[in-house]
């Protein structure tokens, strides 16, 4: 299965590679307009231009060609095995247990006493005094 895999991925990158190449190549069909106004050689304003010539036929034949790769790649991607070796369903590793107390965490006080460096809590506030004059 990797075998397969690793052919598809090599076609697709050469497929996009080469398709590249081509749109980069070919003379854009905005060149044609822009001429139409400086000399009225054009014809073909925002008509048809005629038929598809060797260039466009390749980049639709290579664009085809990475669509179907894509598509083959999703397809063994997603296809699960006959063994699943999820690390999800099967884990290797368990955790480390917790500690039942605090008093099997080292450096931590006995339970129910504060540790030493937190200060006191304040006393309760009484009735507010106002000072008289």
């Amino acid at each position: 299965m990797s075998f397969v895999v690793s052919i598809l991925i090599t076609v697709q990158i050469l497929a996009a590679v080469a398709m590249i190449g081509l749109v980069l190549v070919q003379h854009g069909k905005g060149a044609d307009m822009g001429a139409a106004f400086g000399s009225g050689s054009s014809g073909s304003l925002f008509g048809a231009s005629g038929s598809a010539n060797f260039l466009s036929r390749t980049t639709a034949v290579l664009a085809t060609v990475f669509f179907l790769c894509t598509l083959a790649l999703a397809y063994v991607g997603n296809a699960k095995p006959a063994s699943s070796g999820s690390v999800l369903e099967n884990p290797a590793v368990t955790a480390p247990a917790v500690p039942e107390t605090a008093s099997q965490i080292p450096g931590a006080a006995p339970a129910g006493t504060a540790p030493a460096s937190e200060p006191a809590a304040p006393a309760a506030p009484g009735p507010a005094q106002i000072p008289a004059r």
